[in-house]
């Protein structure tokens, strides 16, 4: 089967500039560095501005990189797939007039150190590839047309 053309939006939430709370932004530049993803726009959260609204209504598809406390070891990666409805709870700084993607999918890491910092702890640094390589499977199947994910939401903990 040919691939599907899809757009996918990789978006990260957090400060770069306050250690492990930076992950999202972290894995973000990890994936755009390593992978070579046709039709893939990348953009912080942070910047709410038309551009963002206009980004996420054109997207088939919006995977966020996060730091979220999950209750688990640093550096663990949880993939979740999200209803769109909660899109806007979870951006809520853009107002989104017009289509919603057809996925939205969380990609969280567990972050370890808090506070000032621009590097990363050592669990949350070596968590990067996994958190990158779950991104670029859901990317790839989606241009391929397959199913991630059947109904509902689902977790992935600690995929690939």
């Amino acid at each position: 089967m040919p691939p599907t053309m899809t757009s996918t939006l990789v978006l990260c939430t957090g400060d770069a500039h306050l250690s492990d709370q930076g992950a999202g932004v972290h894995a973000m530049h990890y994936l755009r560095e390593h992978y070579d993803l046709p039709d893939t726009t990348y953009a912080d959260a942070g910047s709410a501005d038309a551009s963002l609204a206009a980004a996420i209504t054109a997207a088939d598809y919006i995977i966020i990189f996060n730091a979220a406390r999950m209750d688990a070891t640093p550096g663990t990666v949880c993939v979740v797939e999200k209803d769109v409805a909660d899109l806007a709870d979870l951006i809520d700084t853009v107002t989104l007039d017009g289509p919603l993607p057809k996925r939205f999918v969380l990609i969280s890491i567990q972050p370890g150190e808090q506070g000032p910092g621009d590097s990363l702890s050592e669990p949350v640094r070596r968590s990067m590839p996994k958190a990158a390589a779950n991104a670029a499977t859901l990317i790839y199947r989606w241009q391929r047309g397959e199913s991630v994910f059947s109904t509902g939401l689902h977790s992935l903990p600690n995929s690939v």
